[in-house]
């Protein structure tokens, strides 16, 4: 009986797609900036809640970043994200002794998952960070779905070990690139080249 295990699966995963009741969604917008480098495409934010809500209802759509506060193009950007489904969570960039700028977010994405976790029935991290483990097994405990989006070659296979599913976002690129020119320039933004993260 142990042999046919997995071989013939109680839910397809059309199946386990319907029933996601309502979507959270949190993006690790530097985590995402990088994939999107190494993926060689630009996210169109638009395409990209279209396809993470996947037709269930959702509940919201968290993007967190850091920001450098004199970078016109980058606050354009986000008040367009504001104004387009998202709600921004920024931080100011600290400026570490190598010259590089960082903001971590990881514990606002943690404590917002726990936060909320009485409102949603899956939440949909868009990280590949492996410390952001521990808050995935958290909400999982506490009876949601947790569904992981990033890169492979750049995701912690803990992260991946504690979700219940995991989309690699090299298989669903075509769905959120930019394909063509859009009249708002903040639509796909690249100008995240400060977030000098790793």
């Amino acid at each position: 009986m142990l042999d046919n295990f997995g071989s013939d699966p109680i839910f397809t995963p059309e199946q386990i797609l319907e029933n996601r009741g309502r979507v959270a969604i949190f993006i690790d917008g530097s985590n995402l900036f990088y994939a999107a480098l190494q993926l060689g495409i630009e996210i169109d934010y638009s395409k990209l809640l279209y396809r993470l809500t996947g037709g269930s209802r959702l509940l919201r759509s968290f993007f967190y970043t850091g920001v450098d506060r004199t970078n016109e193009k980058q606050q354009g950007f986000l008040l367009w994200m504001r104004r387009n489904g998202y709600r921004v969570i920024a931080k100011d960039l600290v400026q570490l002794p190598d010259g590089s700028k960082k903001a971590n977010l990881d514990v606002e994405i943690a404590v917002d998952m726990m936060a909320l976790v009485s409102a949603y029935d899956t939440a949909v991290l868009v990280s590949g960070d492996g410390d952001l483990a521990y808050a995935v097994d958290a909400v999982s405990y506490r009876g949601a779905r947790v569904e992981v989006v990033s890169l492979r070659s750049m995701t912690s296979d803990s992260l991946i070990n504690v979700a219940d599913r995991y989309i690699d976002l090299d298989q669903i690129k075509e769905d959120i690139q930019k394909t063509t020119k859009h009249s708002d320039p903040y639509r796909s933004f690249s100008g995240f080249g400060i977030l000098d993260e790793h």
